[in-house]
């Protein structure tokens, strides 16, 4: 990912290198006041729709915590009023009773007893019913406080309040109907309400009745039910079958719009002290949901917040701000156009007389001057053009030398030819008087010298250099009686490999020189192999000889030599010959292996070059590692 970055930044670069200066400064505008302060916007921006989110969730908890606290005050409120009612002893006799009930009794028990509970009521103006049932059948009904069981039974909270063994049961009822049956149908039947449902047992274990507290859910659920000033928030209760309360008066969203949002498939049960919070598209227009689970009444409190206007004023402003850069930078780029022509007009002078230059005309007079960047510039061009007109008369001079040069190698040529013409002729004669060794002896020596003197390149075939090593092998058998020995195992197309000429003649040299045995000795003759091989898309080339070795010390010594790790005596001056050796070479020294290194190093790279192994008495090997080339051309 990095990398493919920097590559495009140098592209940018590259291409911004083709546009004129008054386009580079209006790019550089966009770079360094456009970009950045459009990045800078949208961080700002960003922080501060986050804090404004944060500080509406702050809110809506807060206002959640309230109506949690109302509900919980509410709920006390409703099981007092059931404890004060079942504490009354006449209220648990008259439940139990077992026998009717005289007038004089009922009269005066309905004016103490159920006075004194519709005082209770009375005193709670939130309560709206206390009400007990009971199918004791010698009970009399005394409405508004004690009614038939019977009348209840067909509720659908009556079979769940028989299950909670005693517990107190809070239900949502969608209307308030009278138990009794009334033929004028009142609009207060069809109020929403939230009710306390207990059973009765007297004693502990024995049904006697149920006890309903009834409150209205506009008083159970105050800030629900309360009409938002601002009109950007809404709470509203919502039960586990996914029925919503809420007024019906100015609501943030109406019913159609809760029903297609489906909040409730969005809720899930959570802690009461918890609260989660998520954002809502509706319609194009977000919203921020705040909500939390209360257990005991089996509903949600979830508050409804409108992003839609906080948004707006927060794009507003970030559209003001970026639309000042944008005129900003349009200011700017006119200003430069317009001024382009007083600054630049120094430069645009420089400009020509650089393209005069171009054209060969060398005697211009530049106008322009002064202590400007411009001025010292042109300042500078003037001293260049001194500089190209001395370097054009040293160009002519050493072309002159180049010629008289080009002479001289005329000459030598004529003389190389000279002597090649008198080594022909010495060998023609050595042929009329039967001297073969002695003709093939010139013959090898005429080719090496043809070798050594033909430099028409730093490259030849593996097939080349052998045919070199066979020529000077030759000499060297006529020397040493044939003692020398050498062999190859090639393939035909390892003959077309690329190395440096006169790279492997002077290691075949290095081997007999130092490899070769007296004379005495019992096994006296030399073997000096050349093979090759493949590794790592490298070609290594490994020339090896049976003759006297080295112990493993010299060695590592020759091996640091070659690579010019150590150097013993005074500095050595290396002028390269056509053999591979250089002059100043001592015996011994490894100079001539250390000049085939440095020269594979300075063609190839330094991951190429020479080693060598040996044991003493046994053998030495020399591993030459070049790239694998054709020498057509092309990998091999």
């Amino acid at each position: 990912m990095y990398e493919r970055l920097r590559g495009w930044i140098w592209l940018f670069i590259r291409r911004l290198e083709n546009y004129s200066l008054q386009q580079r400064l209006f790019f550089s505008y966009i770079i360094i006041i456009l970009i950045p302060s459009i990045v800078f916007s949208l961080i700002i921006f960003r922080q501060l729709n986050e804090s404004f989110t944060k500080d509406i969730i702050r809110k809506s908890e807060n206002s959640i915590e309230i109506e949690k606290n109302n509900i919980k005050n509410n709920m006390e409120t409703m099981e007092r009023a059931v404890q004060l009612t079942l504490s009354d002893r006449e209220v648990m006799y008259y439940l139990d009773r077992a026998d009717e009930t005289d007038t004089a009794e009922l009269i005066d028990f309905s004016n103490s007893t159920v006075n004194s509970i519709l005082r209770l009521q009375f005193n709670n103006p939130d309560l709206e019913h206390i009400r007990i049932f009971s199918d004791n059948p010698f009970l009399s009904e005394i409405w508004p406080v004690f009614l038939k069981e019977n009348r209840v039974r067909d509720e659908a909270w009556y079979e769940k309040l028989d299950r909670m063994n005693g517990a107190g049961l809070w239900q949502i009822s969608e209307r308030d109907k009278e138990p009794i049956h009334n033929l004028v149908r009142d609009e207060k039947e069809f109020r929403q309400k939230m009710s306390l449902l207990r059973e009765i047992e007297y004693p502990k274990g024995k049904h006697i009745g149920l006890i309903q507290v009834d409150m209205l859910l506009t008083s159970f659920f105050p800030s629900t039910f309360k009409i938002n000033d601002t009109g950007q928030s809404q709470m509203l209760i919502i039960n586990d079958n996914g029925r919503m309360y809420h007024p019906d008066k100015a609501p943030l969203l109406s019913d159609v719009q809760l029903a297609e949002a489906r909040l409730g498939d969005k809720l899930h049960h959570t802690d009461e002290n918890t609260f989660v919070h998520f954002n809502l598209n509706l319609s194009g227009k977000p919203y921020l949901i705040v909500y939390t689970y209360i257990d005991s009444i089996r509903a949600y409190i979830v508050q409804i917040t409108s992003m839609q206007a906080v948004l707006a004023e927060l794009n507003k402003t970030r559209n003001n701000i970026l639309m000042v850069n944008v005129v900003l930078i349009a200011i700017l780029s006119v200003s430069t156009f317009f001024l382009n022509s007083l600054i630049l007009k120094k430069l645009r002078q420089l400009t020509l007389s650089m393209k005069k230059i171009r054209l060969g005309d060398f005697n211009i007079q530049l106008p322009v001057g002064g202590g400007s960047e411009v001025g010292e510039l042109t300042h500078h061009f003037r001293k260049m053009i001194n500089k190209i007109n001395e370097l054009i008369a040293d160009a002519v001079n050493k072309q002159a030398a180049t010629k008289e040069a080009e002479l001289k190698t005329l000459k030598n040529q004529i003389d190389s030819h000279f002597l090649y013409n008198t080594l022909e002729n010495i060998k023609m004669l050595a042929e009329v008087e039967n001297q073969r060794p002695i003709s093939d002896a010139l013959t090898s020596l005429g080719s090496m010298m043809r070798y050594n003197l033909r430099w028409s390149g730093e490259f030849v075939r593996l097939r080349e250099e052998i045919n070199h090593i066979h020529h000077y092998l030759a000499l060297m058998n006529l020397r040493f009686e044939q003692r020398i020995h050498f062999r190859m195992q090639l393939g035909e197309p390892e003959y077309e490999l690329e190395v440096l000429k006169m790279s492997l003649q002077p290691i075949i040299e290095n081997a007999v020189k130092h490899g070769l045995r007296s004379g005495n000795s019992e096994n006296s003759d030399l073997d000096i192999s050349l093979k090759t091989f493949t590794e790592n898309r490298a070609q290594i080339i490994v020339i090896e000889d049976d003759g006297t070795g080295m112990s493993a010390e010299k060695t590592v010594e020759l091996n640091r030599k070659i690579r010019c790790l150590e150097h013993e005596g005074p500095p050595l001056v290396l002028t390269a010959v056509a053999d591979g050796r250089a002059h100043g070479e001592r015996k011994g020294s490894g100079i001539g292996l250390r000049n085939v290194h440095q020269r594979l190093q300075l063609f190839y790279g330094h991951e190429y070059g020479l080693w060598v192994e040996s044991e003493e008495g046994i053998y030495t090997r020399v591993l030459m590692k070049i790239p694998r080339h054709n020498f057509n051309g092309g990998e091999s």
